[in-house]
Parts: C-alpha cells; sequence; structure tokens
C-alpha cells in the first residue's frame, strides 16, 4: 500500500511540470541554506577552539606573516593607483562646478571608508583565500587531514582557526596602508599634477575626516578578513575529487568570497553611516 501511495506520488509528480519547476527552482536555494549553516557551523567551531590550549602562537604568526606581510607590495600597487584615479576622477568633476578644493576630502573619506578596505579584501581573497583552499583542498584530498585525527590533532584547531585569526588581525593592518598610499596617491595627482593647493587639500582632509570614518573602515576590514578566511578554509576542508576538485574549490572559494564581501560592504555601510 505504501509502495503503491509512493508510486503514485512519483507519478503525479512526473506528469506535473510546475512541480517539477518549483522542484529545480527551489534546490539552488536550498543547497545555499545548507552551505550557509555549514559555514556557520565551522565559524562556531574555530570561535571556541579560540579559547582552549593548546595555543598555537607559532602557527598563528606563520599566518599573519603569509597574510599580512607578503601581502603589502600587492596592497601598496592596488592603493596607491586606487587613490590616484579616484582623484583623477574627482577632480574632474569637482572642476565643473568649482568645487576643486573638495578634490582631498572626498579622495579620503572615499578611501577610508569604502575602498580601502574592499579593494584590500578583494586582493588579500585572490593571494590568501585561494591558497587557503588550495592548500588546504590537496591536504584533502591527499588524506592528510584524516591522518591529523589520527594523531589526535584536530584540523578545526591547527588549520583553520591560525588562518581565520591571522586574516582579522591583519586585514585591518593591511586596510591602514592602503588607506596612508591611497590618499598620497591621491595627494599626488591632485597637488603635483592638477595644481590643488596643497594646504586646502590638507586643511579639507582634516576638516571633513574623523577617527569614526577610519575605525569603521577598519572594522570593514576585519570582517572582510573572517569572510575570505573562513570561506576560504570552508571550501578547502570539503575539496572532493582530486586535483580537479581542488581547481573547482579554488575558484569557487573566490567567486564566493568576493560576492560575499560586497554584499556584506552593503549592509555595514547601511548600519555604520
Amino acid at each position: 500500500m505504501g509502495y503503491e501511495s509512493s508510486n503514485h506520488r512519483s507519478n503525479e509528480a512526473d506528469r506535473n511540470p510546475m512541480i517539477r519547476l518549483l522542484e529545480l527552482a527551489g534546490r539552488p536555494f536550498i543547497i545555499a541554506v545548507e552551505e550557509s549553516g555549514r559555514i556557520i557551523l565551522l565559524l562556531i567551531s574555530a570561535s571556541t577552539w579560540m579559547l582552549r590550549p593548546p595555543f598555537r602562537f607559532r602557527v598563528i604568526f606563520k599566518q599573519m606573516e603569509f597574510v599580512g606581510v607578503n601581502s603589502i607590495f600587492v596592497v601598496l600597487i592596488t592603493g596607491t593607483f586606487t587613490g590616484m584615479v579616484f582623484a583623477l576622477q574627482s577632480y574632474h568633476g569637482f572642476k565643473m562646478f568649482g568645487g576643486e578644493s573638495l578634490v582631498g576630502a572626498t579622495v579620503a573619506l572615499g578611501v577610508t571608508r569604502e575602498l580601502g578596505p574592499v579593494f584590500t579584501a578583494l586582493m588579500v581573497t585572490g593571494r590568501v583565500g585561494s591558497a587557503m583552499t588550495a592548500e588546504l583542498g590537496t591536504m584533502k584530498v591527499t588524506e592528510q587531514i584524516d591522518a591529523l585525527h589520527t594523531m589526535s590533532v584536530n584540523p578545526i584547531h591547527y588549520l583553520v582557526m591560525p588562518r581565520i585569526v591571522a586574516a582579522i588581525v591583519m586585514l585591518p593592518v593591511l586596510t591602514i596602508v592602503s588607506d596612508f598610499v591611497g590618499i598620497l596617491g591621491g595627494y599626488f595627482v591632485g597637488v603635483e599634477l592638477m595644481k590643488i593647493n596643497s594646504g586646502i587639500f590638507i586643511a579639507k582632509i582634516v576638516e571633513f575626516v574623523e577617527l569614526e570614518d577610519i575605525f569603521n573602515g577598519l572594522i570593514k576590514a576585519a570582517c572582510f578578513g573572517l569572510i575570505l578566511s573562513l570561506i576560504g578554509c570552508y571550501k578547502g576542508i570539503r575539496t572532493t575529487g582530486g586535483a580537479e576538485g581542488v581547481g573547482k574549490a579554488t575558484t569557487q572559494s573566490v567567486v564566493l568570497s568576493s560576492v560575499t564581501i560586497f554584499i556584506s560592504d552593503y549592509f555595514l555601510t547601511s548600519f555604520m553611516f
């Protein structure tokens, strides 16, 4: 009786294209909810391990070097030219109604609030987030993570937690560097190339930019560091399918992290400013 009832429902679903359409449309949503739940569980697990010994400071400092020190060059280049381009565009816009004196404040506010944290996070995602996924994914498919279990070493504690801590700590530091060189690049374009008075340029920055703007940008950077490291580690430890699976997981990690950073930036901006 139960078999006949189940077979009847299956035949009814096959005959009804609307049901099949709803199933196809709802499947990505269900998968997204499941993935979000697993990522949150990973965050909770990593957070609990932050407070439990042994405290692996050596591993954390090694990851801080990888995330922060090794990313300085790309952040310097990105931040400098971001400030220069923004100053160039702002100058031509303000020149239409004689507001060239506001270029400095506009560049500083844009860099500290938005461009510095977001562009730094995107660059670190491309360099560090992908490396996290590839490294952990390779360990997963070669059963090195399973070997950690046999040695009574928790992989979340040894592999995931240090990377998350390092990203949360170092993204604000890298953002400070990006903010500084971005404003410096804007100063060069505005004062040296567009001949804006240097005193006015700096005075407007001091007048309009507050410490709250800088601190809020650093809070954003810390949130972005959490996002890119958490997603990178999650995609890495759930990699399957050998070398091909590692490549797919790395691509998915970078894309998902970048999209999540943009989405979270909107909500953080609406909340802070």
